[in-house]
């Protein structure tokens, strides 16, 4: 059950772009609910999927997306070791400063620092992508999501239902083909019928079978690339959603056994006062 972003071409991947006609009739196909691990109220994340998601993240996102809002520290609720997070973490540097001489000076990074920007600035990043900056990823599974309209909204607050972000992620990227409508498709653009904006976007296709090894075993396909790289962004905008789920049945539980017990209290406080 879900969906995806504004942009992986937003994602953008980036790069958005598009579309002459009312914004209204997109997108011309809606995402179709896929299954994850996380949907509903029990379901938790599998971790070797994260893992894979986010060694698609680094091989072929983060030329272009930042994860700002996400430590290296982090990282080990992934399944990495304390070893592994630092070691993951001293492939990249930030900025520190300033020195003794006033000045800023690069150095490794540490499980206490977030994940560095692939730009310096805004500028720089819109220069290297055709004029569009690619957004961050850090809560763009759920901050993209088509609307479900009515009665399919109603439904919902009976199922949970609360991926619409991943799905349209999932959709967004496995959904570049050609137009067969005849839709406008300007020069330098590329078809995708589930792009939120427009019939097109300025990100190319970012994932292509065998682009990513796989250590466990896994498809090395669009699609299993899709699933895994989804489900990591989604850990990466809600990192506490298996103990929010686990809070919220714990609560559920007290009111339920609450209420029952002042209902059995009213009755013994009663029983004796006539009507």
């Amino acid at each position: 059950m879900k969906l995806f972003l504004h942009g992986f071409a937003a994602l953008g991947l980036g790069l958005a772009v598009v579309a002459s006609a009312d914004a209204a009739e997109y997108p011309i196909k809606k995402p179709v609910e896929q299954d994850w691990s996380f949907e509903g109220p029990f379901g938790t994340y599998d971790t070797g999927q994260l893992q894979r998601g986010f060694k698609v993240y680094r091989e072929v996102c983060a030329s272009c997306h930042s994860l700002d809002m996400v430590a290296f520290r982090n990282l080990a609720d992934l399944g990495y070791s304390d070893a592994q997070v630092r070691a993951i973490a001293a492939e990249y540097e930030v900025e520190d400063g300033p020195d003794e001489a006033g000045d800023m000076f690069m150095r490794p990074a540490t499980p206490s620092d977030y994940f560095p920007a692939p730009f310096a600035n805004p500028q720089q990043a819109a220069a290297s992508n055709n004029g569009a900056v690619p957004p961050d990823f850090s809560l763009i599974a759920k901050a993209r999501a088509v609307e479900r309209g009515f009665p399919t909204f109603v439904f919902d607050i009976f199922t949970q239902y609360a991926e619409g972000g991943v799905d349209y992620l999932y959709a967004l990227l496995t959904g570049y083909g050609e137009d067969p409508h005849g839709h406008e498709v300007p020069e330098g653009t590329y078809y995708n019928p589930y792009f939120i904006n427009g019939a097109a976007l300025a990100m190319a296709p970012p994932l292509s079978d065998g682009i990513v090894t796989y250590d466990d075993g896994a498809p090395e396909t669009v699609d299993q690339y899709a699933r895994d790289i989804s489900a990591f962004l989604m850990w990466a905008a809600e990192p506490h959603l298996v103990a929010r789920k686990a809070t919220g049945f714990t609560v559920m539980v007290f009111l339920l056994l609450f209420g029952g017990l002042v209902y059995l209290t009213k009755r013994k406080i009663w029983a004796d006062v006539a009507h």
